[in-house]
């Protein structure tokens, strides 16, 4: 037990130091950022399908129900880092942009029989952007009137979970998280001429709270090596309890002189109740192929609104709106127990679509295409050969009408840690 200890001490404080926004897309301005799929290396191959994937060699964290499934004597740690390459195109102008980081790390082992127990950390959400625009003011000198956007940050979920075998083909799980971050987003208003003042927005908050999700996995057998499992999940919406804040600062360099207003929504911020539904068929270890569906009812979330007019900060309804995501992932192993290398490669491949959660000027924000290709590559050492190193790349694609098209290739990068650690040793 002291070895668990002392692996969730060093997980948390691992990614502690390195939970940082892995994102530069100028989306994630809107609500609480680039949301994530809650996925680890091997659904990061198969496009983040999971809700209904279930095997005792790793860890499947979009649904808690299946750490059930946890081989006996076993520990298992899977820890993940992402880059990116982001290419993105408006009225013929081109850019590019990268980012990246540590991304997860998780633990799990066994309890009891029919009873596995997951810890660690995963990101909710990322911000992260700057970008500027600049226009011509209606007069004769031609001003130029430049705008800059910038903002960091995002929520972390700290977490702790259970999945119970309620009966040979029923299996039940919750996590429990504990939900915090910040943001700071400002947008910067300058002109060339020095008698117009320069004018700032500042919106920053600073969130602290929890977040429960729940699962179920239904194996229905097919033969002694078939089964198709059904899959649900389901996480209440909640208010965070988070004040957000909005900062207004005019300043006059001629007069060296600035004007702060201050304004606070209280009880701001707040999660979605979501509900996730998944099917898979499994061919013992050598294929599988599952779906997901996720819709998150943000529509019914009111977000913190700056009103110009009456200089006012205030909760309105009608800036989000439910958002739904759909998967279809699979994987080949040729032959799990062959003798050669290649033969005991996992082989993912996986598709994906998502609507948007937010309204940009009243208009619908991009929708999402994706497609991903992975490698589950084992490990062979002195001791087993049942960890694996976990490659995945992936092409995401957003776009809308008159918006900005963004283009990213994502690299994933994560390592499943298997050991038997509660082996017992005889002496002969």
């Amino acid at each position: 037990m002291n070895r668990i200890l002392a692996s969730f001490v060093l997980a948390t404080m691992t990614t502690s130091a390195f939970a940082q926004s892995n994102t530069n897309s100028p989306y994630s301005q809107f609500g609480l950022g680039d949301l994530t799929d809650q996925s680890v290396g091997f659904n990061k191959g198969m496009n983040g399908v999971g809700l209904a994937m279930r095997r005792g060699n790793e860890v499947n964290t979009t649904n808690p129900a299946s750490y059930s499934a946890i081989d006996s004597l076993t520990m298992l740690f899977d820890a993940g880092l992402s880059g990116q390459i982001t290419n993105y195109k408006e009225n013929g102008s081109k850019l590019s942009g990268k980012s990246g980081g540590f991304d997860y790390v998780v633990g799990q082992f066994r309890a009891f029989k029919g009873v596995g127990v997951t810890f660690g950390m995963l990101p909710y959400s990322n911000i992260g952007y700057n970008y500027s625009q600049t226009e011509y003011l209606g007069d004769a000198d031609l001003t130029k009137m430049a705008t800059t956007f910038t903002g960091d940050g995002g929520l972390h979920q700290l977490f702790i979970g259970t999945g119970i075998r309620l009966f040979k083909t029923l299996s039940v799980g919750a996590n429990l998280s504990y939900l915090w971050g910040d943001y700071t987003r400002s947008i910067t208003s300058s002109s060339s001429a020095s008698n117009v003042s320069t004018m700032q927005m500042l919106y920053t908050a600073d969130i602290s709270s929890y977040k429960l999700d729940l699962g179920m996995q239904f194996e229905v057998p097919l033969s002694k090596t078939d089964n198709i499992t059904l899959a649900a999940t389901w996480t209440p919406g909640h208010s965070l309890k988070a004040d957000a804040a909005c900062s207004v600062i005019n300043s006059n360099s001629t007069i060296s002189k600035a004007d702060t207003t201050n304004l606070t929504a209280v009880n701001a911020l707040s999660i979605p109740t979501s509900y996730g539904f998944g099917l898979a068929y499994n061919h013992g270890q050598q294929f599988r192929v599952g779906a997901d569906f996720v819709m998150q009812k943000w529509g019914s979330v009111d977000y913190p609104s700056f009103d110009t007019k009456n200089s006012t900060y205030t909760m309105k309804s009608g800036l989000l709106k439910d958002s739904y995501r759909c998967s279809l992932g699979a994987e080949w192993t040729p032959s799990p127990m062959g003798r050669h290398f290649f033969q005991r490669v996992h082989y993912r491949a996986g598709v994906g679509m998502a609507t948007p959660y937010y309204y940009i000027n009243g208009k619908e924000g991009p929708k999402e295409l994706s497609a991903s290709i992975g490698f589950g590559i084992p490990i062979l050492n002195n001791i087993n050969g049942r960890s694996f190193l976990n490659i995945s790349g992936q092409v995401v694609k957003r776009s809308a009408d008159n918006m900005i098209k963004e283009t990213m290739f994502r690299l994933n990068i994560g390592l499943t840690f298997n050991e038997r650690w509660f082996a017992k040793w005889k002496v002969e």
